[in-house]
């Protein structure tokens, strides 16, 4: 049996990220994992919901929370296949989780490192331990790969001739 490092915890949140993406979703996936198992999955859901915060690390800590039957989760890391948003660091800090692991950066919107760091800055009441780049290159062709196909279509849809 293979040990259970970031790298196949990344492979849990890409999981995620293809089911997101298999429903037309950006693919975007997380897991949480406590005491060496996943105690909670997310993959985005914004467009199926028509919700700006359905996030896959905001559903994740949602129903991570649930299943703890607490808002504290301390002891816990996030594995999720983009740098988190400032709403998501947002809810990583007030959800305690000690640990962030991610795939690529995002400098368009990240929060961990890209256009703010929220992890340690001393103003907030907890820091997270950040691990950037696992699988990044990996989580990186997925992403542009579904916006390369995404251009595409609606490309088509204008009747422009692809090049």
């Amino acid at each position: 049996m293979s040990k259970k490092d970031d790298h196949y915890w990344m492979g849990k949140a890409l999981e995620q990220a293809g089911k997101a993406e298999l429903i037309g979703e950006v693919p975007i996936g997380a897991v949480i994992v406590k005491d060496g198992a996943i105690i909670a999955r997310g993959h985005n859901l914004r467009e199926s919901k028509q919700d700006p915060s359905a996030h896959a690390e905001m559903i994740a800590i949602r129903k991570a929370a649930k299943k703890l039957g607490s808002w504290r989760l301390t002891g816990a890391t996030l594995y999720v296949t983009l740098e988190p948003c400032t709403m998501c660091m947002g809810a990583i800090i007030l959800s305690r989780i000690d640990r962030v692991v991610f795939g690529s950066y995002d400098p368009k919107g990240g929060a961990a490192g890209s256009l703010f760091d929220f992890s340690d800055d001393k103003r907030l009441n907890h820091s997270v331990v950040l691990t950037p780049g696992v699988r990044g290159e990996e989580t990186s062709t997925i992403l542009s790969s579904f916006f390369a196909k995404l251009r595409a279509q609606k490309k088509k849809e204008k009747g422009i001739p692809a090049c």
